[in-house]
């Protein structure tokens, strides 16, 4: 077996909800994967130089040796893929999930293995459906190269990754918008208040349920006068 080493730029994507998908429709969703593959994603792999590694069912592994050409193609892909859903029924949407990474890997027989190709695995299993999710490397690689924005996610403890790794998510141009979205609870259609819970500072533990009573006893109170405005 001949092994060497090199620093790669690995792309890791798989199909959010695949299993949901195929137990749905197995011949339509295996056609319409085998149809994405033909018509947008070798295309772009080889467009951007990139190199097909492997296959996993549903999940595609591929070397790249710049990170600008692996998250070129990531954004292209996922973007077309925005593209190619608008108007399908959220169930019925393939949409790719994909991490990107960048390190040492061991090459084999074709095969690319190593802590970098693990990293990616699991950064991809981090993003968003339709959603790209990068290593702190791959961003500062290609900040001001690609017009991209990166949300930092922080650092993260991966599966079976021994130490914590920073990741982004990439804010694309199709994403940006409901990127924005807030996913906080809705805002009331009437005037309200927020009470916080009262402080006894003075220290007395026989007044605490004084300060508990009152936050209570304001609560419905203000929920009536907001109705009543």
């Amino acid at each position: 077996m001949n092994q060497t080493r090199r620093l790669a730029a690995i792309l890791a994507a798989d199909v959010a909800g695949y299993s949901r998908l195929i137990g749905a429709d197995e011949e339509g969703t295996l056609g319409r994967l085998k149809a994405l593959r033909r018509e947008l994603l070798d295309p772009k792999i080889a467009e951007h130089k990139g190199r097909l590694v492997k296959t996993t069912g549903d999940g595609l592994l591929v070397e790249f040796a710049s990170v600008v050409d692996a998250l070129r193609c990531a954004v292209e892909v996922q973007r077309e893929m925005t593209r190619r859903n608008t108007g399908v029924p959220p169930d019925n949407r393939i949409e790719f999930r994909i991490g990107i990474n960048v390190g040492d890997v061991v090459v084999e027989d074709g095969d690319i293995f190593g802590d970098g190709v693990n990293v990616a695995a699991r950064l991809e299993a981090l993003a968003d459906a339709g959603g790209i999710c990068v290593a702190a490397r791959v961003q500062e690689d290609a900040a001001g190269k690609l017009d991209l924005v990166f949300e930092d996610l922080g650092e993260q403890q991966l599966k079976n990754i021994a130490r914590p790794v920073r990741a982004y998510r990439v804010i694309t141009s199709a994403r940006s918008e409901t990127s924005q979205v807030s996913t906080g609870p809705p805002l009331p259609d009437k005037p309200s208040i927020a009470v916080l819970p009262f402080q006894n500072i003075g220290g007395d533990p026989e007044q605490e349920y004084f300060a508990d009573g009152m936050v209570e006893e304001i609560r419905p109170r203000s929920r009536v006068s907001a109705g009543s405005l």
